[in-house]
């Protein structure tokens, strides 16, 4: 019996009419195992996952692949974006055991959840070298029926392996100018000088390592940091990991100059990327930098905004071609021959030229992925204009791309302080009220009645699963940007309830921080990673927090988790830079203070505003007016206008500048 029709992750849905007996992760399935003495088969994917659903229809759909996994394992399927532990886990022991990882992961276990082979996609049929799945299934239970003991021996050693790693920490201290320097100095080396970006193919988007480097620029002047990050984010913004047409930015390029994308666009990216920009923005003044930002928050909330107010969390790299297949890219691709059908001759040459669509192609087939090659010489805006609305148009006629609509408290959490700065940065209020609506049901659906955070939502309904350091720290910087911008200290709140579960349930000796709470499913390991991916760490999201909550109210409690969080960024930040941007970032905040600012003022004022915009690394605002205020924050106590005008005041360090009513002086009091 498949048991995974009421899950509430859209991933899992998509594998409950499997004829595989799936079981959903949890006891009962491990008890299935014990009851049954046969192993458990573990599979981990995502629902925007190409080779998932790669490996779906070639297995998993099989009837007889699926009779002999039902007659032989215990199935049990994993929505890694629900279970950021499990996968975490055992992608460990996957990247220990085969040097390399990825989804879909498929890990075999004893029915004590202790690993003893593993792999990722597995084909059909034996090629290139690897074996097909009927194989690897018939390898697996001949092993487990024939040889248990050398199978308990090795899942024995494998789980004494991984509890025996232990986190290097950063020993006493907090990163200081020389760990910054150095920082700055290991990403110069991997720099792409010529296309942007840092080291080759696949190449990512470096949101972390890009905010540290503007942070670095505002706080030391360095013309280099902000070169690569400007040049990298216009390098991202022309090619074809940027969407032309509808905005928004896919997962990441196949190659290094940023020409095809891997197809999916994932919440977590857009919400970073559109706060990058934002923040270049504000830096550079650039209008490349102001239209991305804008393009992305509206390619979220379009494409990625859910009936409840959340945001989704992925859309599928695949979708239907014209002859009805279900291939990568579809949606989004082009030919010479398709442009001329929806623009005409001249139109057509004229578009295939600006946007790089050649006869050959540039990705499979023949067709194009739309980019700016920027070898077209001077251009008339309002004809580019023009083009690109009619081909979004026709594009929106084709078969979309599927959407996972799970809410992730922590993606909403990033996507609420990119839409809230960019909204407040350009004059967007549509923005702040979209980010207010997903922080609103973040409280209403993802705290509830529970008072602690749960990871995932659909419809509306809270998941079963609790969250994780991820999901509290970038929460709380999204609630921590929203107060800023709109005056509200509910958000400050809220944000100091969730900082404070990190204290009580997330913190260890020394300033670690573990990536589930004390409380938590215990596994085999208790995960703990210190290192961006995707996203920022649960660890240096939540030093970011928890630094930016203790200026806002004095707290010292939370400035020394923050500081003794960051004890690892001084250790990794010199050696391994682009996988501790958002730390660095963070280290780059606590080396400027932050800077406190106070306005005592309206809310969307000029002064407020004016401290929106300072370039100060890390630097927090409050805003408001009358006896109220200082209720709303603490910031704001015995914080009086002068001269009955608004009127900001700037501390740090223990020290705070005259007061000033002047928006011209407050914006170089903040590198503005």
């Amino acid at each position: 019996m498949n048991r995974l029709a009421d899950a509430t992750s859209p991933y899992l849905q998509q594998h409950a009419d499997n004829p595989v007996d799936w079981w959903p992760w949890g006891s009962e399935a491990f008890e299935e195992a014990k009851r049954r003495d046969v192993p458990v088969l573990l599979s981990v994917g995502y629902s925007a996952c190409h080779w998932c659903h790669v490996m779906a229809h070639e297995s998993f759909e099989d009837e007889t692949v699926a009779a002999y996994l039902n007659a032989h394992f215990v199935p049990v399927k994993v929505d890694r974006e629900e279970r950021p532990d499990v996968d975490a886990v055992y992608m460990e022991a996957v990247q220990a055991a085969t040097g390399h990882g990825g989804w879909p992961m498929t890990v075999f276990l004893t029915a004590d959840a202790e690993p003893f082979y593993f792999g990722t996609y597995f084909p059909p049929e034996a090629r290139h070298g690897s074996p097909s799945f009927q194989q690897v299934l018939e390898g697996v239970v001949a092993a487990w029926t024939d040889r248990r003991e050398e199978v308990a021996e090795v899942a024995g050693r494998i789980v004494a392996d991984l509890a025996g790693r232990s986190l290097v920490h950063g020993g006493d201290g907090v990163p200081g100018e020389q760990e910054t320097a150095q920082a700055l100095l290991g990403l110069t080396r991997e720099y792409d000088e010529q296309h942007g970006g840092f080291g080759g193919a696949p190449k990512f988007p470096p949101s972390m390592a890009v905010e540290f480097l503007l942070r670095h620029y505002a706080r030391t002047g360095s013309e280099g940091a902000l070169q690569m990050a400007a040049d990298t984010c216009s390098a991202m913004a022309r090619g074809g990991i940027y969407d032309q047409l509808g905005g928004g930015f896919a997962r990441y390029s196949v190659d290094r100059e940023w020409v095809v994308p891997h197809f999916e666009k994932m919440l977590y990216d857009n919400a970073l990327l559109c706060r990058v920009y934002a923040h270049l923005w504000r830096t550079t003044g650039s209008d490349e930098a102001r239209r991305i930002a804008l393009e992305t928050a509206d390619f979220m909330v379009r494409e990625l905004r859910t009936a409840e107010g959340g945001f989704a969390s992925a859309l599928d790299a695949d979708s239907e071609d014209a002859d009805g297949r279900h291939v990568e890219g579809a949606f989004y691709v082009w030919t010479p021959g398709q442009l001329r059908e929806v623009l005409g001759e001249d139109d057509a040459a004229f578009a295939a030229a600006y946007f790089g669509v050649t006869e050959e192609g540039t990705f499979e087939e023949g067709s194009s992925v739309l980019r700016l090659p920027g070898d077209v010489g001077p251009v008339d805006a309002a004809r580019v204009a023009d083009v690109r609305a009619r081909l979004l148009a026709a594009r929106e006629e084709r078969p979309r791309p599927g959407r996972d609509d799970k809410v992730v408290a922590a993606w909403n959490g990033l996507a609420i302080a990119a839409l809230a700065e960019t909204g407040a940065y350009f004059d967007r209020p549509d923005l702040v009220e979209r980010a207010t609506e997903a922080a609103d049901l973040l409280v209403r659906v993802h705290l509830g009645e529970v008072a602690r955070l749960t990871r995932t939502s659909k419809d509306g309904r809270a998941g079963d699963n609790a969250g994780v350091l991820e999901d509290y720290g970038d929460v709380a910087e999204g609630f921590l940007a929203l107060a800023a911008v709109t005056g509200e200290g509910a958000w400050l709140e809220f944000a100091g309830f969730l900082l404070d579960i990190v204290l009580e349930q997330f913190t260890g000796e020394g300033g670690q921080l573990y990536d589930t709470a004390h409380d938590a499913e215990q596994l085999i390991r208790r995960p703990q990673d210190p290192t961006d991916s995707a996203t920022p760490s649960g660890w240096t999201a939540a030093a970011g927090a928890l630094l930016s909550y203790a200026a806002y109210t004095g707290s010292e409690a939370h400035r020394t988790a923050a500081e003794g969080a960051l004890g690892v960024v001084k250790a990794l930040g010199p050696r391994v830079p682009r996988f501790v941007g958002w730390g660095l970032a963070v280290a780059e905040a606590l080396l400027d203070g932050p800077r406190e600012v106070a306005v005592a003022g309206p809310v969307g004022g000029e002064l407020h505003r004016t401290a929106l915009l300072g370039r100060a690394p890390g630097a927090v605002v409050a805003a408001g007016e009358g006896p109220g205020a200082g209720a709303e924050f603490p910031l704001l106590v015995d914080r009086p206008q002068v001269g009955g005008e608004p009127t900001a005041y700037v501390c740090r360090h223990f020290v705070c500048d005259a007061p000033t009513t002047d928006a011209g002086e407050l914006a170089a009091k903040l590198g503005g």
